[in-house]
């Protein structure tokens, strides 16, 4: 219990930390259009271009789907059994800068959704790699200084979506 209180005072001190530097405002306005490419559609316009280029033998579109089919009902297990509160719902006198989607904020399915993406097609194009990895780090800060995530869901999030795509990629890969 000391540890889960311990947790959440970090939680706590990041998120207001992050709201309080000088250039938040700058960092929001970034953040609300990094956040957006996270949100599904880049994922169906990738799987889109992949099936049209290289039809259903493609092994990264198979891994994409199959890593989608494990970690969407993962992540919304655990979201909607743990239902930890958003920090606006949290935190008495906090406004998030967006409206999130759904209640709950443990774990950040953007930044699984991303750090799998990222997994996955940096397994086949290995120079995409650390471009990629930024992105989806960039997703999980973006997610935090919008105020709709604790630190600690990201850090969640990225466990849940590289360990999807490492299960995935144990699938199809023989």
């Amino acid at each position: 219990m000391k540890l889960l209180y311990s947790i959440h005072k970090y939680d706590v001190f990041m998120i207001i930390w992050l709201l309080n530097v000088k250039m938040h405002g700058a960092l929001a306005k970034f953040s609300r259009y990094a956040s957006r490419t996270g949100d599904g559609p880049l994922y169906l316009l990738a799987a889109g271009l992949l099936y049209w280029r290289q039809g259903v033998e493609s092994l990264l579109l198979q891994a994409i789907l199959l890593g989608f089919l494990i970690e969407r009902p993962v992540y919304f297990v655990m979201k909607n059994s743990l239902k930890r509160n958003r920090p606006a719902a949290a935190l008495p006198n906090f406004h998030s800068v967006i409206t999130p989607s759904d209640q709950f904020s443990f774990p950040s399915g953007h930044t699984s959704a991303a750090f799998m993406m990222a997994t996955l097609t940096g397994y086949f194009f290995p120079f995409l790699m650390i471009p990629l990895y930024c992105w989806a780090a960039l997703i999980g800060f973006s997610r935090v200084v919008l105020g709709v995530h604790f630190p600690t869901d990201i850090l969640v999030g990225v466990i849940l979506g590289i360990s999807t795509a490492f299960i995935s990629l144990g699938q199809i890969i023989p």
